[in-house]
């Protein structure tokens, strides 16, 4: 199993920014890393997502603002969010998947307790 424990999360004001870290244990590996997004009554919805190898994934409304980083020898994925709107705000998930990114929530099957980012 993988355990996945975020922090980071916070109030601040549009335009602002805030920098979400999730730590990953546990004596499975996985391939991809991503953050989601879910506000009450919706699906919760991907943001960001990270290959082993490096390679991003941002959706595109977060595109140009977000990045989204690994430290592999940390097993820590970081999710620098800069230029914070209203609509960025939510439970931020982190989560790990053990084959492939995906946008798809049940292609994934690690995931923490979330942390919430509020944008006003």
């Amino acid at each position: 199993d993988v355990q996945l424990v975020e922090s980071g999360g916070g109030s601040v004001q549009a335009g602002g920014a805030l920098r979400l870290s999730c730590v990953a244990s546990g004596s499975s590996s996985h391939k991809c890393m991503g953050w989601f997004r879910q506000v009450p009554g919706k699906e919760r919805e991907g943001v960001a997502l990270i290959h082993v190898t490096g390679r991003p994934w941002y959706t595109d409304s977060v595109k140009d603002r977000f990045t989204i980083s690994q430290d592999n020898g940390k097993n820590t994925v970081t999710l620098q969010m800069n230029g914070l709107r209203p609509e960025d705000s939510g439970m931020h998930f982190c989560a790990a998947a053990e084959l492939v990114c995906s946008w798809t929530t049940k292609n994934w099957r690690y995931w923490g307790q979330g942390t919430q980012v509020t944008v006003s």
